[in-house]
């Protein structure tokens, strides 16, 4: 970040939430009013063709609002929190350079963490191939075999990871093919290191059975919509469920479907459970956050409203 050789961090908004909250639409109305684009935070929107079950922003919404950071990979493809956070870093300091305040949305507080926090990835980024190579190890041999291989080298990154987290666990192995150096090396150097943004996170919450129902609503209105049209579609182009695309949240569960492993209702009653579940641990990753300033979306409280709430406390960070 020293090459913009500011002499002021550069300010950040941040509406974060767990899914269903109505982040998107209420972002997209501060983006208006403050005259600036969204930086999406979601590690679903990344891949291309995953419309309907990632809630991506349409084609009117997209005119209506720029948004950036979705569509940047195909499902088969791995993108990495360190890709992230490289790409989100250079859209936050092309819109400010433009005089626009960097609008960053999204539930996946990994993502957002990352850039906040100023997470140390190394000089290298990714490397394509090296994770090709231990993706095939995982199909070959198995992902317990890499797992392994990860506790052997670094116990206590392992320690945080779980024996199923593929990416993750990759990730980790990458890191140290390319770097010469534990992935936990780099949390302690993350620890040490200052964030080169002034960022105000807001995060937006609801009444739980309030937003359970909202949950269950749009997985309805998703299968509506088109939702296992556009998963058959992606099986038709062949892709499989390794892909890391397919295994978000509802394509898995309606690949299984098309497969002839689960039954209809079977499959809805899943993605609106696993949804539920989502919802709870993105709640729970973001009360960890001490820094987020939390606003309660009432009933009774237009999106319009509270838009004009948030950017009355922003004012002061708008160029």
């Amino acid at each position: 970040m020293s090459k913009t050789n500011l002499n002021q961090k550069i300010p950040l908004l941040v509406i974060a939430g767990p899914t269903a909250v109505g982040k998107s639409e209420l972002a997209m109305r501060v983006a208006e009013q403050l005259s600036t684009e969204i930086i999406s935070a979601d590690s679903a929107q990344v891949y291309r063709h995953l419309n309907i079950g990632t809630a991506k922003p349409t084609a009117e919404e997209q005119i209506r609002i720029k948004h950036h950071l979705i569509d940047l990979v195909d499902p088969d493809q791995s993108f990495s929190v360190a890709d992230y956070q490289q790409a989100a870093n250079e859209i936050i300091i092309k819109l400010w350079s433009a005089k626009k305040l960097p609008l960053m949305v999204g539930g996946t507080g990994l993502y957002i963490r990352a850039v906040t926090n100023a997470y140390a990835f190394g000089k290298s980024g990714a490397d394509y191939n090296t994770r090709k190579s231990y993706e095939q190890d995982a199909i070959k041999f198995g992902l317990s075999y890499l797992y392994q291989k990860l506790q052997d080298l670094d116990p206590k990154t392992a320690s945080n990871i779980h024996p199923n987290d593929q990416k993750r666990i990759i990730r980790a192995l990458e890191v140290y093919s390319l770097e010469g150096k534990l992935i936990s090396e780099q949390v302690s150097q993350t620890r040490m290191a200052e964030s080169p943004f002034k960022t105000l996170v807001i995060g937006i919450t609801i009444d739980r059975i309030a937003l359970y129902e909202r949950i269950e609503k749009r997985v309805e209105k998703m299968l509506e919509k088109g939702f296992l049209e556009e998963v058959r579609n992606l099986r038709d182009k062949g892709f499989e469920e390794s892909a890391p695309g397919m295994q978000i949240l509802g394509y898995r569960q309606l690949l299984a479907y098309l497969g002839g492993d689960e039954d209809w209702e079977e499959t809805v009653a899943a993605i609106k459970k696993e949804t539920r579940n989502l919802a709870k641990r993105q709640l729970t990753w973001f009360r960890r956050e001490k820094e987020i300033m939390w606003i309660d979306v009432k009933e009774s409280l237009t999106p319009e409203a509270i838009a004009e709430n948030i950017c009355k406390i922003v004012k002061d960070l708008a160029p």
